[in-house]
């Protein structure tokens, strides 16, 4: 049954040796006669694939961009790779000195490249006054260095556990930087190969 308040089709023009189709019959492939108008639109000299449909359909301006988001974002400079043993003697040499210095460096790398999170100088004030919440931030943001690639995050803000309460089995802190310093590594070294390539 019809409903009343759409329009019927309007009439297909009649082909050569075929019988005029009226309503709802399937549609004419032919081409309509030069300067006939369907529906108040001209077709006649004009190929269908030169029609602006979208300018017609979005005031002039063309299709929407896509949403942001879809294919990988574009990427700053490449940070560095630390040896993991060498920070940690570091780390124990300056009496946990070089760790403000290593918070401050990743941050501030992983903000230049991704071009989101804390930043260096950020990271260094919380490393300073609340310095227990830096590794579950910092294993984090690597994370997000992978997720914003489509990839599999080795770390994440759960790995932090690992520094608090891992401290009380005294190698958790160990075990924490070995993953985090190990996967930004892996990160730094992947979009340098990509970048070779």
């Amino acid at each position: 049954m019809s409903d009343p308040s759409q329009p019927p089709y309007p009439p297909q023009p009649p082909q050569p040796g075929q019988p005029s189709q009226q309503g709802y019959g399937a549609p004419s492939y032919g081409q309509p006669p030069a300067g006939q108008q369907y529906g108040g639109q001209q077709y006649g000299g004009q190929q269908y694939g030169a029609q602006q449909y979208g300018a017609q359909q979005y005031g002039g301006q063309g299709y929407p961009q896509a949403p942001a988001g879809y294919g990988p974002p574009p990427m700053g400079p490449i940070g560095k790779v630390r040896s993991t043993g060498t920070c940690i003697l570091l780390f124990i040499v300056t009496l946990g000195i070089y760790g403000l210095i290593w918070y401050f460096q990743t941050h501030e790398e992983m903000k230049k490249h991704s071009g989101d999170g804390l930043g260096g100088a950020i990271a260094l004030v919380l490393a300073l006054f609340v310095g227990i919440i830096m590794p579950y931030l910092n294993s984090s943001e690597v994370g997000k260095l992978y997720e914003r690639r489509g990839q599999q995050p080795p770390v994440n803000a759960v790995t932090g556990l690992w520094y608090f309460p891992g401290i009380f089995i005294i190698v958790g802190p160990i075990v924490w930087f070995v993953k985090t310093n190990g996967a930004l590594n892996d990160y730094w070294r992947l979009r340098r190969r990509l970048i070779r390539a």
